[in-house]
């Protein structure tokens, strides 16, 4: 159970932060980058989940994400270390990967075909799980630039991969499945 009294400590006052096992690293450093980004995606998501009302289907998925997500920082912030650890870190598994898969079909069987890209455009709902996907692809990017110097678990990165997808998936559903996405016209405006 995490347990939080003080909000404020001043340690980060020096532009670094401390990780889960201890040390401190600088508040640029790759790795903070990265789970701030899924920290974002996280904020992200809970503004979505304000318009789910006619989508319980996506507020469910939506709900377990932000948890996810949760654990997702919790990995990043445990870099994996040649010492083994006091307690056994928190880190994404494939179940969490293939639930989303999962997700995904169930909610891609229903869509009507594509027959262009889809602009991030649409209801309130839709506009926001794009908005997402972006964050999501960008925590991505954090996350694969990460491990190129260090270890970041291959489910992790996975996990964020397909929620991506998930998230593309899920804002065509919310625009009455497909049926009201807004394409995009390639040279409509020369």
């Amino acid at each position: 159970m995490v347990k939080l009294n003080k909000i404020y400590t001043r340690t980060g006052d020096d532009g670094t932060t401390g990780l889960v096992s201890g040390p401190r690293r600088r508040k640029d450093d790759l790795r903070i980058e990265a789970y701030g980004t899924v920290d974002e995606l996280n904020s992200v998501i809970g503004m979505a989940r304000l318009s789910t009302a006619q989508y319980p289907e996506i507020e469910a998925m939506l709900s377990a994400i932000q948890n996810d997500l949760f654990d997702l920082g919790a990995d990043l912030a445990t870099p994996e270390t040649d010492e083994p650890p006091a307690w056994e870190p928190l880190r994404i598994v494939q179940a969490q990967v293939d639930r989303l898969e999962a997700e995904i079909d169930a909610l891609n069987a229903d869509l009507e075909p594509l027959t262009s890209f889809v602009l991030p455009a649409g209801n309130p709902l839709s506009t926001a799980l794009h908005l997402a996907r972006t964050i999501a692809r960008r925590a991505e990017r954090h996350m694969v630039a990460l491990a190129a110097h260090e270890t970041v678990g291959a489910p992790a990165i996975a996990y964020v991969n397909r929620l991506s997808d998930l998230l593309f998936v899920a804002a065509r559903t919310a625009n009455d499945r497909g049926r009201t996405d807004v394409l995009w016209v390639p040279g409509k405006n020369r």
